[in-house]
């Protein structure tokens, strides 16, 4: 006989589009790094949401302030202005050193701004269309027709061609792969500053800086993409800003609003005067409850200087994982900077994902086939951090 989760899942199955492969737990609840199933089983999460809870699960003042607005203002639309989207975008340039904001309800539309931001940049600089882009080989971007058309993988391109022209893949980390596709007219190179699906890949320090001063040199406009490895995961606020450099244009999501759906992209300099009314717009990006949230999501980030804690854990883990691939020969290398860390296995990874979640409790995600991605709340302890080693431990082939 059924009981009630399986009911549901049954249920689930029968009316959402199956467009995931769904593990078969359903969850209820969370506190901390933890979370929690209908029957009460705790899971620690070194998943956070796909990189998204960085405050963990029912922070009390994150809770307050989206319940607060929820009780006074959801939604007017952007003829006309609210306060969080003020207060929201004032901390958010701050904390970036950018310009412009323009909030979006996801990564994936933040994207699609930042790549008209490109197009318009390029008209308006040459007087016509008809501009490329340079984007990356094994990156990932995001699933709308436009993030898809700059994301380097056949896999999910193949079966919508064709995309949006004018797109041209460079190797990452190889600069001269980027040099060799500038002519006149491009008029920009996306790229993420550390590779998330692609397998976790850090931009090296050469590789950036020598993008930022082509990009320079040519008149182009450098985009950033910080959705996953930004707010704070690498130890600073966003991972560019361990690089000596600065993007023309940047976007940001996932930890953004801590689980309330928000992203952005932002602009600094020439880019921040492209777009002009009437180039861009959305129905319920900026509204007032995501704001909310995401004003005290970067309140709380500055208070409890969290980036820095995420640096120190970053490095906590990183040890652990360094020792746990030493006794494994199974583990072939580990990347990574704070918490956002990979290790590559020999083998696919997803029976070692779904072991460890169903028999260990414990929830892990992959990046590529053969990686597992580690991007834990940025609250997490060394407590934690040792807890996930055992857990994993248990079910890593011998």
């Amino acid at each position: 006989m059924q009981n009630k989760t399986e009911a549901a899942m049954g249920r689930a199955e029968q009316v959402l589009y199956k467009t995931y492969n769904r593990f078969p737990v359903m969850f209820d609840h969370g506190k901390g790094v933890y979370l929690y199933d209908a029957e009460g089983t705790e899971y620690l999460d070194f998943g956070a949401g796909i990189a998204v809870c960085a405050l963990g699960y029912g922070d009390p003042e994150y809770t307050e302030a989206v319940k607060a607005q929820t009780e006074k203002l959801l939604h007017t639309s952007n003829l006309f202005y609210n306060q969080p989207v003020i207060d929201a975008g004032e901390k958010l340039l701050k904390a970036s050193g950018m310009d412009r904001v323009f909030f979006t309800n996801s990564g994936t539309e933040a994207i699609e701004g930042a790549l008209k931001i490109a197009k318009k940049y390029g008209f308006s600089r040459d007087g016509h269309g008809g501009h490329e882009i340079i984007a990356m080989k094994h990156s990932f971007h995001g699933r709308s027709l436009g993030a898809l058309s700059v994301t380097g993988n056949q896999h999910y391109q193949e079966p919508f061609q064709p995309l949006l022209p004018g797109i041209c893949f460079a190797d990452f980390n190889d600069l001269d792969s980027v040099k060799a596709l500038i002519h006149d007219n491009t008029c920009a190179v996306i790229l993420e500053t550390i590779q998330g699906e692609g397998g976790i890949y850090p931009a090296t320090e050469e590789f950036l800086q020598g993008v930022r001063r082509l990009c320079d040199e040519h008149g182009l406009l450098l985009i950033l993409d910080e959705i996953q490895c930004g707010m704070g995961r690498t130890g600073a606020m966003f991972a560019w800003q361990n690089y000596g450099v600065k993007p023309d244009v940047m976007t940001t999501a996932k930890a953004l609003g801590n689980g309330v759906p928000i992203g952005a992209f932002l602009a600094c300099g020439k880019a921040a005067e492209v777009l002009k009314p009437g180039d861009h717009g959305t129905t319920y990006g900026g509204n007032p409850l995501v704001c909310a949230a995401a004003d005290k999501v970067l309140e709380i980030f500055e208070k409890r200087n969290l980036a820095a804690h995420a640096g120190q854990m970053g490095e906590y883990l990183w040890n652990t994982l360094e020792n746990l691939a030493k006794r494994h020969a199974c583990i072939r290398d580990h990347r990574g900077v704070g918490l956002i860390q990979g290790l590559e296995f020999s083998c696919p990874v997803g029976d070692i994902v779904k072991r460890a979640l169903l028999e260990q409790h414990l929830v892990l995600i992959s990046a590529e086939h053969q990686v597992i991605r580690f991007v834990p709340p940025l609250i997490v302890t060394e407590a934690d951090i040792d807890h996930m080693a055992e857990k994993l431990e248990q079910v890593l082939p011998e």
